[in-house]
């Protein structure tokens, strides 16, 4: 896999992973981890978080040359 590939891919599952979360902090949905309810905050933070390393990766895999 070269790099490209694989910076395209991790973006697309970071891209993934935000709008779960989004979606989890418009519905309100309970998390509970080991017990412990996680608050919907976490989930926020966990949108920006997430969606700037999913940009980012995009970013990389625009302007990198295969190899």
């Amino acid at each position: 896999m070269n790099t490209k590939t694989y910076y395209q891919l991790v973006a697309v599952i970071f891209s993934i992973i935000a709008v779960l979360h989004a979606v989890r902090g418009i519905y309100q949905w309970e998390a509970v981890v080991a017990g412990v309810a996680i608050p919907v905050w976490v989930s926020w933070v966990a949108v920006l978080i997430a969606g700037y390393l999913a940009v980012r990766g995009f970013q990389f895999a625009k302007h990198r040359r295969k190899g």
